[in-house]
């Protein structure tokens, strides 16, 4: 009889590689895939198909200050004023996410950090920042 497992992936199971190493101090990630739609009419009141536009892919990645702190020192390092400033073919964000039995890999390709802000408020016990970025694709392999 096989075996069934029903467990579902968690946080523990996620794992994000940047710049060829694992971030350990990753807070979150989340990105999307998206593509621009419109419905197009003719006469009465309905529409008469739906057009398709232009693809983006979107997302966020949210660290620890500490860790940001060492993406911008790699940055400095290889000249750019900032993680912001690194043009997106040096970058690609590799998640895999696993359960024992199933792995999945997702790959955003060419990924650009667009702005970051900075600041804390009372009673915060640490510090992350959020990283927004558009990207050229998510492969899912």
């Amino acid at each position: 009889m096989p075996i069934f497992n029903s467990r579902e992936f968690e946080w523990a199971d996620v794992k994000v590689v940047l710049f060829g190493r694992e971030i350990t101090g990753l807070r979150g990630l989340t990105y999307k895939k998206s593509i621009e739609k419109e419905l197009i009419y003719g006469a009465g009141s309905n529409p008469r198909a739906v057009q398709r536009g232009n693809k983006k892919c979107e997302g966020t990645l949210t660290i620890l200050k500490s860790e940001f702190d060492e993406l911008n020192t790699a940055a400095l390092a290889a000249g750019y004023d900032d993680i912001v400033d690194i043009p997106g073919h040096l970058i690609s964000i590799v998640c895999t996410f696993s359960n024992n039995d199933k792995i999945q890999v997702n790959k955003l390709t060419h990924v650009e950090f667009t702005d970051y802000e900075d600041g804390m408020k009372q009673g915060d016990k640490f510090k992350e920042i959020a990283l927004p970025f558009i990207c050229l694709n998510i492969n899912k392999a």
